[in-house]
């Protein structure tokens, strides 16, 4: 008798710690990043400060160099999410694939580039420009059209009035400048910053600012993702909101404290700079639903810039929700 009681303790306590095993395991994901930049901070501070982990997921970040190659990657299977421009969702709508990519959430709400001269410009004047050259990021890249709006609201015709070299890959583009190319570059942050302090260059004027807001950069999952594992992506889009939330009050030590880990090259000074530079542009998103409105003046964008063969309703690539259904539970 006892040692039948006995064996159904140990039974049960083995149960027991089974069942502790399995609660505190998480849920691996895979999410691919346009770039690694301090213009994602919510981002980094929902993985830091614990947000993802509290939803039950353990976040695996690849950097992909390039929004066509987060995309690339989320088609193909490699990524179960990716933070990229939602350009690339437009071009694959407008390719005519039956599963094409959704837009769940949006991050930042702004051009997060400034433009970067070999002269200190206290007094800039995008008109200044004419004659010039500018390396501006890849074709039918967010930065190069956002850039190319912005030239041509001040009155400048891209490759009449100024060149703009279209060419480089993105994350070669600082480097490039640094060699000798281009009279000006556009660089994303902590970089700019990193430049003026090493006096490779001078920040003359933030594209951001200039070209308005506009739904900058999104987070993105196929329609099988959505449709399967629609929890995981509330929970996902529960830690980016709850992110959003605390930065907006947050300072910008607190700020740069936590984003520390993913930028090891950049000093936490430099962080802090580069922390309240977007703040004070307004740059991050405070919750993750995208707005109709904005949707649209992203078209315009890409449409002026002469890449887009049609424009695709919004409910087509926009599903918010999810989104909307996170922002609603929080309140």
């Amino acid at each position: 008798m006892k040692k039948a009681v006995a064996f159904v303790l140990l039974f049960a306590c083995l149960l027991f710690s089974i069942g502790c095993t399995g609660a505190q395991e998480l849920q691996k994901v895979e999410l691919h990043e346009v770039t690694r930049s301090v213009f994602y901070a919510p981002q980094y501070v929902a993985i830091s400060k614990g947000f993802f982990e509290e939803e039950g997921l353990e976040i695996n970040v690849t950097t992909s160099g390039g929004s066509d190659k987060a995309m690339s990657a989320l088609l193909s299977g490699q990524a179960d999410i990716c933070l990229a421009g939602p350009e690339t969702g437009v071009y694959v709508v407008n390719e005519g694939k039956a599963d094409h990519p959704i837009i769940v959430g949006q991050l930042t709400k702004r051009d997060g580039s400034y433009l970067i001269g070999r002269q200190p410009e206290p007094n800039f004047d995008w008109k200044s420009l004419k004659g010039k050259t500018i390396i501006g990021g890849r074709a039918g890249g967010m930065p190069l059209m956002t850039l190319q709006y912005v030239l041509k609201s001040h009155g400048l015709v891209p490759g009449v009035d100024v060149e703009v070299i279209d060419s480089i890959q993105f994350n070669l583009m600082g480097g490039a400048f640094d060699g000798g190319t281009g009279d000006y570059v556009t660089l994303f942050e902590p970089t700019a910053t990193e430049f003026e302090l090493a006096g490779k260059g001078h920040i003359v004027a933030n594209v951001g600012l200039a070209s308005g807001e506009v739904p900058y950069t999104v987070y993105l999952v196929s329609q099988t993702m959505l449709e399967e594992n629609s929890d995981f992506v509330k929970r996902f889009l529960r830690a980016v909101y709850r992110a959003q939330i605390w930065i907006q009050t947050a300072s910008d030590e607190e700020v740069a404290m936590a984003m520390e880990p993913f930028f090891p090259d950049a000093s936490l000074d430099s962080l802090k700079i580069v922390a309240n530079s977007y703040r004070e542009t307004d740059s991050w998103k405070q919750d993750p639903v995208m707005q109709e409105a904005d949707y649209n003046r992203l078209l315009d964008i890409i449409q002026e810039a002469g890449e887009l063969s049609a424009r695709p309703d919004f409910q087509t690539l926009v599903d918010n929700r999810i989104a909307e259904q996170v922002v609603a539970d929080a309140d």
